[in-house]
């Protein structure tokens, strides 16, 4: 285990532990699968007060990852040496990156070992604000923040079609979002649309089956004009006291009426074939499956969008992000309450 005197704000290498740890420079070789071929996965942690926020989940997805892609992580070990990274940095981001072990075999190829290939396993924490201020109380009593309403585009970029083992993967195969996500950024600096940048937020993508699956940094959930509604009209309020139950965030009550998950069906597309099943989409899922309504596994379609009557974008660090308006690849613009 590496010891600390302070987090460094910089790249370190877990394990093999980083014989640079105490020096400014950490290298990695051209030879690191995770360069050379993508090969690894990562996952992005929040931090609030010392604690990693959902926690379970991304020892869920170091544990599924790993299996997926035949690694050999020592998940115990893991995690017991984050939470010190995160009791140092007390408020931030921990990046966690996963690759596999220099092979002999040239090339692709690596050796199969029964029990997985040896790894190299990388953090970084950052210090960084974490949106605490609005929280929203799940159905089981946990709170994720909720952001103000922003408005999002659909993308003409798409993403890839992946084999089963691959869906819904985390891993470092990022390019058809990296391109996305550039995309996006030119909308935002086109002087045409100087009048929706400063509150656009995210793109909606397509995989090459043509179904919109997820945003560029995120998943989505919706809502459809036929689906019924609930009973409930508004959350319950946050629960009090239990900061292990609620991830770290403060309980604050979520002003009335800013529920969308209490009313209502929601849907969300399958990761069967293309995106990334995220920590807070398996966080909601998971919150409203003993529900009046849970989340229903649907495709996202073009003829579905003009029909949409409420959407959100979430991630592990942002939580829901609620959008008011959603422009179409025709230029036509749907409008939420």
């Amino acid at each position: 285990m590496i010891a600390m005197t302070a987090v460094p704000n910089r790249w370190v290498r877990l394990y093999p532990q980083d014989t640079m740890a105490n020096t400014d420079a950490v290298t990695v070789s051209p030879d690191n699968r995770g360069l050379a071929y993508a090969d690894g996965f990562f996952t992005t942690m929040g931090v609030i007060d010392g604690l990693i926020l959902w926690s379970d989940y991304h020892y869920q997805r170091l544990v599924s990852h790993a299996a997926a892609l035949q690694l050999n992580i020592d998940s115990e070990s893991l995690l017991v040496i984050l939470p010190l990274y995160a009791q140092q940095l007390e408020q931030g981001m921990l990046k966690l990156v996963v690759t596999r072990a220099a092979q002999e075999v040239r090339g692709y190829g690596y050796t199969p070992v029964a029990g997985g290939s040896d790894c190299e396993v990388w953090l970084k924490a950052t210090a960084m604000r974490v949106s605490t201020g609005l929280q929203l109380s799940l159905p089981d009593g946990n709170l994720v923040p909720i952001q103000p309403n922003a408005s999002a585009i659909c993308l003409s970029s798409q993403i890839a079609c992946l084999p089963p083992p691959l869906a819904g993967l985390k891993s470092l195969s990022r390019l058809d979002n990296v391109l996305a996500s550039g995309e996006l950024q030119r909308i935002k600096i086109e002087p045409l649309a100087s009048g929706i940048a400063s509150i656009l937020s995210e793109g909606l993508l397509r995989d090459m089956s043509g179904q919109w699956v997820e945003g560029t940094m995120s998943n989505v959930f919706y809502q459809l004009a036929e689906a019924p509604l609930s009973k409930s009209e508004t959350i319950s309020s946050a629960h009090k006291g239990n900061d292990q139950k609620n991830n770290g965030y403060e309980n604050r009550d979520c002003e009335e009426g800013e529920s969308y998950l209490t009313t209502g069906q929601w849907y969300t597309p399958s990761m069967a074939q293309s995106g990334v099943a995220g920590v807070m989409r398996q966080v909601i899922l998971d919150a409203l499956s003993s529900t009046e309504y849970p989340v229903v596994i649907r495709p996202l379609t073009d003829e579905d969008l003009p029909k949409l009557t409420q959407i959100f974008f979430c991630n592990a660090l942002r939580g829901i992000m609620p959008m008011s308006r959603l422009t179409l690849l025709s230029g036509e613009v749907v409008g939420f309450k």
